[in-house]
């Protein structure tokens, strides 16, 4: 099934409609979306007694929330993971999810290098689909890192540093990044013409009427999951 792509300014138009018209709260929409990367992790790196340590490394954004709320999941799904959030919002719903890892014992490092050495998975929840222009201090070093990386990188709705219309950058960081995953949020954005490995999307929680008015394809979910894997040929019929 071919999936519409959904371009930045209807991205950010679809989560105003879903904030007035559908009446989520920003908190709600968060949690579903961390859900959401939480389960596409354990898709693609499930966890064995070996095998549990997942570094998510989050941006000062909502991207950085998703990334948040992912690593809570994780932790309940019996990982053990660590959080790289060097640039950390001040607004009180981040401070909460913040507290709540805390409160689990989640340890939070600014040592990116040292806590990659460590790991065997990351989840790169840096920049969405409203990213644009440069990587500045101390991201572009973290995405350098990502990019060499010897562990598998899921990213969360957009590998970091690509632009959301035309992929890659053409120089500087994130040039040659590839993550073996992505996961689409609420449903795959024009970038995924340039991505080559496992795509999912999550958006198991679109209202029926929201679809429509933006023209998107509802993917079949299987049981209860909140995610499906999806193919990234020919799927990119742009709104």
């Amino acid at each position: 099934m071919a999936l519409r792509t959904l371009p930045a300014s209807a991205a950010a138009a679809l989560d105003k409609d879903l904030l007035s018209t559908g009446a989520f709260s920003l908190d709600q929409l968060m949690e579903l979306a961390g859900l959401s990367v939480s389960q596409a992790i354990y898709r693609v790196h499930p966890p064995t007694p070996k095998n549990t340590k997942v570094l998510v490394v989050c941006g000062p954004g909502n991207n950085g929330g998703d990334g948040l709320v992912a690593a809570r999941h994780l932790w309940y799904c019996g990982y053990k993971p660590t959080v790289c959030y060097p640039k950390q919002s001040k607004s009180e719903l981040y401070q909460r999810l913040v507290t709540q890892l805390k409160n689990l014992d989640v340890p939070f490092t600014d040592d990116f290098p040292d806590a990659l050495s460590q790991t065997s998975h990351v989840v790169d929840a840096i920049f969405g689909f409203s990213f644009s222009g440069e990587v500045r201090s101390p991201f572009d070093s973290i995405i350098s890192a990502m990019q060499k990386a010897s562990v598998p990188v899921t990213s969360v709705d957009a590998p970091s540093s690509w632009d959301i219309e035309t992929g890659p950058p053409e120089t500087g960081p994130g040039k040659d990044f590839m993550p073996q995953a992505l996961i689409s949020l609420t449903a795959p954005k024009p970038l995924v013409s340039f991505y080559q490995g496992r795509h999912f999307v999550g958006g198991r929680f679109l209202p029926p009427k929201i679809a429509e008015m933006y023209h998107l394809d509802m993917p079949e979910y299987d049981g209860v999951d909140q995610i499906v894997e999806v193919g990234v040929d020919g799927q990119g019929e742009k709104l």
